[in-house]
């Protein structure tokens, strides 16, 4: 009996005696746990599937893995742990059938167990301590769009981790997930619940006597905010209030007729009063008056000890404030998690990316020989400034304090001739100005046509640049494909179909990095990995054991504290007289120091783990893992020379972190990249000499001669013709419909030259042998 006639028959019927999809608010589900990594070539490794999830309540209380009716009843168990700790679910399950073996997840308890519990008795295993405010939350769906509008697991673990804490009454909840993992929608849901539960700070249960929550989004950039309140668009439009500061100069006071309302920082703390003195404009409202909040990329001034935002929060205690953040706690945001406290959930890049939410990169390391510089006389001109000789300028220095256009124009030119320069990218400049000049290097070099191929867009380019971004997050849009920034960008871009970062300023804060790298993490149609092409060497925050950790614990704080009154936020004593700045140094160089600037490329590999490794490392933990695939040199010339054991082993090799576009990278590094990925593998695992394509198939010709008729030769040298040129994905099982069509240029006229379909595949298959089984004396 396989594992379906075993569902089918046994573990269906079991769950149903226990009361699952018969007691009300009960049901079973297959869940689609994960994506799987994206590997390239449109290609994933093997999703994570749970075969049962027990839901009640809209909890996932305890999930199943089940096995064939033949196999032994806790092979699952492995499996059923591993989705259960993904699910938050408290109760595992392993079973063939026959017994059921089941693992409480929270006290590490395993036993078999007679039978599956009914629904409330999962219900109040899982929650020992009733919580009235947990049941009315959990009789609230998420919101679906009519099925449209899926919850991932993390949003889902989310958004009931922080109901949980709301339940509890916690005042200052924390959310660290990474960029592009959908915190907007996360928000959104949380609203939902709290709406339609009608919860707020009475914490009122009888719902005649209650009110709706009245729920504040607050953000520091008015395209989030708004990008927010597009996204709350399945509420009535009366429920949704955007407070800005136009509307309230017009009304002469703050809205407050509504339950879901978005700003940002700046919108509250501006504001005049009657006499025109600076009077916030968060001070119109009752400290009262929010019952939840939301600050959207918190880290970013909200919850800053030093921040004149903070007072808003401050003022505004008496709410539950909810943080989210897509970066872990580090030196550069303590303040943060002092604030708000431990996270009640995180999920990582490395988690976003190894589940196939998140895209996938890969980090090209250029050094030129100018990335550093001492002026010398005869260097060329110095039309601007004064250089002093002997100085050492370093990257820090250029586009700040120093110029050198051909420097620059270097650098332009090589990443353009990179990049595939129809494809989406995002340039960090080191200020505005460079942001101005690298755009009209990249529109003076450029392929395209188009006046609008390249555009700045920084805070000095106001609305246009808005339009500018707008065209650009348009994926339908190929124009503008190029835009340059300094700082704007780094956060809050949420365009899909980013190809290339280009990092051409100093990234010196572990959170900006993570910001800037979720610029492209985003998912896209046909998009399995992107680059970032690193001149300042921002790659070595990669490196730093910083960037997968989580959070570390952290002394716990009361929430809240002084409120600070609305009038009380400093005003400068006196007129602020910035110094003038420094002339900028601006060097012309001779054309001969020009010519003499070189480059040196080294592209960054990643772990299974997320953890970057250099190419020496990737090509010992390639060694390390092949013996799992074949002993020895002929078992691997087996398993190459049969299309089938060839992709087989290719997916297994993927499911470890080694896919076809890393061995494809792997292969210009042992310099064989006109050879085979056999020979990529032969040379990692036995040292050997890796031979080119053309050389295989040459000794592959005389076999072919000696084997097959005139007509069969004649097909399969067109066959290894077009195996020199593309490479061995031409002899996979799949090309060979196309291989019969290009070369006779119909099925019928193959047929009528080579035999039935079924000796053909014969041919096209046994040939492969005699390009890896012979050994050539070469």
């Amino acid at each position: 009996m396989n594992e379906a006639e075993t569902r089918a028959e046994h573990i269906d019927p079991a769950l149903k005696a226990a009361g699952w999809g018969v007691v009300d608010g009960s049901y079973v589900k297959r869940e689609h746990i994960t994506l799987g990594r994206l590997q390239g070539g449109g290609k994933r490794s093997k999703q994570e599937i749970a075969d049962y999830v027990l839901v009640y309540k809209n909890h996932k209380l305890a999930v199943i893995e089940a096995k064939a009716w033949d196999k032994h009843y806790t092979e699952g168990v492995a499996q059923a742990k591993t989705y259960a700790q993904k699910l938050n679910s408290r109760f595992a399950y392993a079973t063939n059938g026959q017994r059921i073996y089941g693992i409480d997840m929270h006290t590490g308890k395993e036993a078999d167990v007679t039978h599956y519990p009914s629904p409330d008795e999962l219900w109040n295993l899982t929650f020992a301590e009733q919580n009235a405010w947990r049941d009315r939350f959990s009789e609230v769906p998420f919101e679906d769009k009519g099925g449209t509008w899926g919850a991932r697991y993390y949003q889902h673990n989310a958004v009931e981790a922080v109901l949980e804490a709301i339940a509890n009454n916690q005042l200052r909840i924390l959310l660290t997930l990474a960029t592009g993992t959908g915190k907007t929608f996360i928000a959104f849901q949380l609203a939902w619940k709290l709406f339609y539960s009608r919860w707020n700070l009475s914490r009122e249960l009888d719902q005649s006597k209650q009110r709706r929550p009245r729920i504040l989004f607050l953000a520091d950039r008015n395209g989030l905010a708004d990008q927010a309140y597009n996204a709350f668009s399945a509420f009535a439009e009366d429920a949704l209030v955007r407070i800005a500061p136009d509307e309230i100069s017009k009304k002469g006071r703050v809205p407050k007729n509504g339950n879901i309302f978005f700003t940002i920082f700046q919108t509250f703390m501006s504001g005049t009063d009657a006499e025109g003195n600076p009077a916030p404009n968060f001070g119109e409202y009752p400290p009262d008056f929010f019952d939840f909040i939301i600050i959207d990329e918190c880290h970013r001034g909200g919850a800053n000890d030093e921040g004149n935002w903070r007072s808003i929060l401050e003022y505004f205690s008496p709410a539950v404030q909810l943080g989210l953040t897509a970066t872990p706690k580090r030196k550069d945001n303590v303040d943060t998690y002092a604030y708000f406290g431990e996270p009640v959930y995180v999920y990582s890049l490395k988690e976003g990316i190894n589940d196939g939410f998140l895209t996938p990169f890969k980090v090209k390391q250029i050094a030129t020989t100018m990335d550093e510089y001492i002026y010398a006389l005869g260097d060329g001109v110095v039309v601007q400034g004064e250089a002093e000789p002997g100085r050492l300028y370093k990257e820090s220095d250029f586009n700040r304090t120093i110029k050198i256009p051909a420097r620059e124009q270097y650098r332009v030119k090589l990443f353009m001739d990179l990049i595939n320069q129809r494809e989406k990218t995002l340039v960090f400049c080191a200020s505005q100005e460079h942001a101005l000049e690298v755009r009209d290097y990249i529109n003076q070099i450029k392929t395209s046509k188009d006046p609008d191929y390249c555009v700045r867009v920084t805070a000095a380019d106001g609305a246009l640049g808005d339009q500018y971004l707008k065209a650009f997050q348009d994926n339908d849009n190929a124009i503008p494909t190029i835009l340059t920034t300094s700082q704007k960008l780094s956060t809050g871009v949420d365009a899909r179909n980013v190809r290339n970062i280009v990092l051409m300023r100093e990234v010196n804060s572990m959170i900006e990095f993570k910001q800037i790298i979720g610029r492209g993490t985003r998912l896209y149609d046909g998009k399995d990995y992107f680059t970032i092409y690193d001149f300042v060497k921002a790659h070595h925050h990669f490196a730093d054991p910083e960037w997968d950790g989580e959070p570390e614990p952290i002394e716990p704080t009361e929430p809240g504290g002084n409120v600070a009154k609305p009038n009380t936020v400093e005003q400068p004593k006196q007129p602020y007289t910035p110094e003038p700045k420094p002339e900028k140094i601006l060097i012309k160089l001779s054309d001969g120091k020009t010519r003499q600037i070189q480059h040196m490329m080294a592209t960054s590999f990643w772990g299974a783990d997320g953890k970057p490794m250099s190419s020496a490392q990737f090509l010992e933990s390639l060694f390390g893992v092949l013996p799992e695939f074949f002993k020895d040199e002929d078992q691997l010339r087996e398993i190459w020379s049969n299309p089938e054991t060839r992709i087989k082993l290719l997916e297994g090799l993927s499911e470890k972190g080694f896919n076809k576009e890393v061995l494809a990278e792997m292969q210009r590094i042992v310099d064989a990249e006109n050879s085979d990925l056999f020979d990529v593998l032969a040379h990692v695992a036995f040292a050997l000499h890796p031979l080119s394509r053309a050389d295989r198939a040459e000794v592959a010709k005389g076999k072919v001669h000696e084997y097959f008729n005139d007509k069969q030769q004649a097909f399969l040298d067109f066959v290894l013709t077009q195996y020199v040129k593309q490479g061995v994905d031409e002899l996979n099982q799949e090309k060979l419909r196309g291989l019969l069509e290009l070369k006779y240029q119909s099925i019928h006229d193959a047929t009528e030259t080579l035999g039935k379909a079924a000796e053909i595949r014969h041919i096209f298959m046994g040939f492969q042998k005699h390009l890896y089984q012979m050994k050539p004396n070469v």
